[in-house]
């Protein structure tokens, strides 16, 4: 271990000084050189930053005319971690150690182990402006810019973390970083953890990190409808599994069970949960008439039921389901070629009383369909020329219409939702979704930010188009019968 020293010897404090006059009189040349570039065709950059970055490097890694010593120290281990440092360079990059190291050259900083384990890559950052980053190591780095306020890097790793949130990992961490942006209250990351757990539920269901999941989580995940996952019978099964692993206090475990939609659960699957499920047998009464009203729902007409029930709430309305009843999958190759269509059948609706019924849609894609505003027209000028349009004024067009009409869609209207999968870290996963109004066959901002004209969208996949079309029957409720 390096000897370490309590005061600032005179050549240090000579580096010190030499330092600042250097990156002073580096920071003036360069802007002397945009001056001299400004207007002259001749003029040209010489450009060796990175021998510069080099020079740093090694700085630190030497630990050449040090001036400041950090000690890190760990309640775990018995010695400290020692880098020999430089005043300047750490006081440019952050206000705290710009303040610790007014009136001292030593200071001893006490980390927990795992971002102890990580100061020499935060130290290193400080003096090179750059740092690699694993999953694993995001959340203490983040820490660590936090804690000594380098907002650069804060920025940095919190922008990792969103855009690696597909990435593989033994354990999973979706729902760790989730929790964390609870903690230390980054609601641009803590929701972006949210939509993407939402919309690839099916995944984390299966993974090691849906044992981690908080009550508070849970519970929002299982208020939403937008929840993209093969089946209702799916969540409950991971449901059970979660509350027999955790096993919480009886409140929580009901407020858990009577989030679940049973109505959107086929009555054969409902008699086999009340027969076999160990939790629904322990929690039987807090779901009791949820259950009863799910038997109610299945046996009548779905038009009959809206007349004595309240059918506008959560409990009637189907989530985003994968299953082949409720949607198709569509791959579009080459989506900016031209015009494609394709048709697919859904089940009317979730209730047993129209398990026979069937609902033809036609789907309708345009990539470059034209607005009414843009539509080529006749110009009086030029002897009835026809005004030029380029392609790509047009925008993608979904259209999706039910093939014929029925009576049995009385007191219904569909819900259409289309989900976009993308590649992201060797991964697809559901990255953006699209919600048409009810009374519409279309979205208005359908793929409004896509460009399918280059191969390397983040929309394409192997330059197809990969969505999954989901139909999803609303009720509305009737004028009840006077009892």
């Amino acid at each position: 271990m390096s000897r370490l020293t309590g005061t600032r010897p005179a050549a240090a404090r000579r580096w010190g000084c030499a330092t600042a006059a250097f990156l002073l009189l580096l920071l003036t040349v360069q802007a002397a050189q945009r001056a001299d570039l400004s207007g002259d065709a001749t003029a040209a950059t010489i450009n060796h930053s990175l021998t510069l970055l080099q020079r740093l490097q090694e700085l630190l890694q030497n630990g050449n005319s040090s001036d400041t010593v950090l000690r890190v120290r760990t309640a775990a281990a018995e010695e400290a971690k020692v880098f020999h440092t430089h005043q300047l360079l750490l006081s440019l990059q952050s206000e705290v150690f710009e303040s610790l190291l007014r009136n001292q050259s030593v200071i001893t900083l006490h980390e927990p182990p795992e971002t102890a384990a990580l100061f020499e890559k935060f130290i290193r950052y400080l003096y090179c402006g750059g740092v690699s980053i694993l999953l694993h190591q995001a959340i203490p780095l983040h820490q660590l810019a936090s804690k000594y306020r380098v907002w650069g890097l804060q920025r940095g790793v919190a922008d990792y973390m969103r855009s690696h949130l597909a990435s593989e990992s033994s354990q999973g961490h979706v729902v760790t970083w989730y929790h964390y942006a609870v903690r230390i209250g980054d609601a641009a990351l803590q929701e972006t953890c949210l939509q993407f757990l939402a919309w690839n539920l099916s995944a984390v269901l299966g993974s090691a990190e849906w044992g981690s999941v908080s009550v508070e989580l849970l519970l929002l995940l299982l208020e939403r409808s937008d929840l993209v996952l093969h089946s209702e019978l799916e969540l409950y099964t991971a449901v059970e599994g979660w509350l027999s692993r955790r096993q919480p206090e009886g409140p929580v475990a009901e407020r858990v069970l009577r989030a679940i939609r049973y109505p959107m659960i086929a009555p054969s699957q409902l008699f086999r949960l009340q027969a076999q499920s160990a939790v629904l047998a322990r929690h039987r009464a807090a779901v009791q008439d949820l259950l009863f009203q799910a038997f109610q729902f299945h046996a009548a007409s779905p038009l009959h039921f809206a007349k004595y029930f309240d059918v506008n709430c959560s409990m009637f309305l189907p989530r985003n389901y994968l299953a082949s009843s409720w949607g198709s999958q569509w791959v579009i190759n080459n989506p900016a070629r031209d015009d494609r269509s394709t048709s697919f059948q859904t089940q009317l609706g979730p209730s047993s009383h129209d398990a026979g019924k069937r609902v033809t849609w036609n789907v309708l894609f345009s990539p470059r369909w034209l607005p009414v505003s843009l539509r080529p027209v006749y110009s009086d000028s030029v002897s009835g020329a026809i005004q030029p349009v380029r392609i790509e004024d047009g925008r993608p067009r979904l259209v999706i219409t039910p093939a014929t009409s029925s009576p049995d869609f009385a007191g219904v209207s569909f819900q259409k939702t289309v989900l976009v999968g993308v590649r992201q870290q060797g991964r697809v996963v559901v990255k953006h979704v699209y919600s048409f109004h009810q009374s519409s066959d279309e979205a208005a901002d359908f793929l409004a930010h896509a460009d399918l004209q280059k191969r390397t969208s983040e929309y394409l996949i192997d330059n197809s188009l990969h969505l999954h079309i989901i139909v999803k029957p609303v009720y509305h409720s009737l004028i009840k019968v006077k009892k």
